[in-house]
């Protein structure tokens, strides 16, 4: 069972993610405009192309999993494990179904595996405004934050499998060992390097707790005001150390395509009072990859596999939510699997694959581009109507027998009698937002 005390991520507070939002449009119509009046050709074929993908991808990552808690993750094993095996395959097989029969061939499957995430940074901006319960909204939390490094390892080994099926060349994301290896050595090496980073970082909090210990034995000799000085300024340098040790990784990882390691790495290496430049980094990594991404569908679109791929990614969210969910949580509600079911959104991750796998497979961010709009479109469309749906006012309650007290009512302002000792209205439906946080079941 998922605890409520998974914290999720994000503030309830919408207008951030609104103006992140509206940012990463005009970004987009920048590079758009961009790539139209220059015609600098494709950007995929310049020598840092690779690179800059792996650091903006890296930095996606690290931002999905950063504000996790690794005890509560252990805690909600049952849950990660389900949702990042069970839905991640379930959903990419689901789309990829679609795509082979859509456009055919090897890159149809990578095309699913693209955008069968869920965009962490838009689950988050949900916050408290939505109509789900605190146990459904840590679940598609956890899903969003988890399903990124899942499927970008999967898209990078699927990648090798469609180059070498089509007999295309080598992926410059992963060595060119043979498909088998390839996929053995990438895990190996992300292993390594999430393990190198572990071990710095318990070196940064040793190093931290000895300066903390040392200033607390001096202050005692001296005087009784100088611990928390001291205390203050070895969390600074931990810090300090812990943000320096992120960079390092991300460029190592972007170098050599590790970004799995740097989304474990985020469960554990922790940047203190650093986290607001995390957030502000993701920010800007997903405002140069839309303006990227512009550039590219300068280039060209293709609209039709555009609106299959978002409709098919769409569609398997809802039968993965519907299948996997009891085993997710159990005893899960109706109308939280319905939101579930609802809950396909891409973003970042899905943007920051397409420009990877741009050069491998041209014409990838021009089927993903259109895909991810029409993905938006459908969860915000799908999401007022079940709102909609659920949003109804019960019928007054038939007038009680003579003798016979009133039933009371499940939810809303009673109709009848005297209202609360502080004569405000009871408040106890979602709609009136009430405690509960979750719809009643009309459906």
């Amino acid at each position: 069972m998922v605890r409520s005390r998974w914290r999720l991520r994000g503030r309830a507070d919408k207008s951030p993610s609104r103006r992140t939002s509206l940012w990463a449009i005009g970004a987009l119509v920048a590079g758009l405009a961009i790539g139209l009046l220059t015609r600098p050709g494709n950007p995929a074929d310049l020598p840092v192309y690779t690179f800059t993908a792996g650091v903006l991808l890296a930095i996606g990552l690290y931002g999905s999993t950063h504000e996790l808690e690794a005890a509560d993750v252990r805690e909600n094993l049952r849950a990660v494990v389900v949702a990042v095996t069970v839905g991640v395959l379930l959903k990419a097989a689901l789309i990829s179904a679609v795509m082979v029969l859509v456009v055919g061939g090897p890159e149809a499957v990578v095309l699913g595996i693209a955008v069968a995430q869920i965009d962490p940074l838009s689950v988050a901006a949900m916050g408290a405004r939505h109509r789900m319960s605190r146990r459904a909204k840590t679940l598609l939390s956890a899903w969003a934050s988890f399903d990124d490094p899942m499927t970008v390892l999967l898209s990078f080994y699927v990648a090798v499998l469609a180059l070498r099926a089509g007999g295309g060349g080598t992926v410059s994301m992963a060595p060119d060992q043979g498909a088998g290896a390839d996929f053995l050595l990438t895990t190996l090496a992300n292993v390594i390097l999430f393990g190198i980073a572990l071990l710095a970082w318990h070196v940064v909090r040793r190093l931290a707790a000895g300066r903390r210990t040392e200033g607390d034995s001096t202050a005692v000799a001296t005087s009784g005001g100088g611990a928390d000085g001291t205390r203050s300024a070895a969390a600074r340098r931990a810090d300090v150390l812990a943000s320096l040790l992120v960079a390092v990784l991300v460029l190592v990882a972007a170098a050599y395509m590790l970004v799995l390691a740097v989304a474990l790495a985020g469960l554990f290496v922790r940047v203190g009072r650093f986290k607001p430049y995390v957030n502000r980094a993701v920010s800007g990594a997903f405002l140069i990859a839309a303006c990227l991404l512009g550039v590219l569908l300068a280039q060209g679109i293709d609209p039709l596999p555009g609106l299959a791929l978002g409709a098919a990614a769409f569609g398997a969210q809802m039968v993965a939510a519907l299948l996997a969910g009891p085993w997710l949580v159990p005893g899960i509600s109706r109308v939280d699997r319905y939101y579930l079911g609802l809950g396909q959104q891409n973003g970042i991750t899905a943007i920051l694959l397409a420009l990877a796998l741009e050069p491998q497979f041209p014409g990838t961010a021009g089927t993903v581009g259109p895909a991810i709009v029409v993905v938006n479109l459908l969860h915000h469309g799908a999401n007022r109507l079940l709102d909609r749906k659920l949003d109804v006012t019960p019928p007054p309650p038939p007038p009680a027998t003579p003798g016979e007290p009133e039933k009371p009512q499940a939810y809303g302002p009673e109709p009848y009698g005297p209202g609360p000792a502080d004569g405000a209205a009871a408040r106890t439906s979602p709609a009136a937002g009430g405690p509960t946080g979750t719809a009643p079941e009309v459906i």
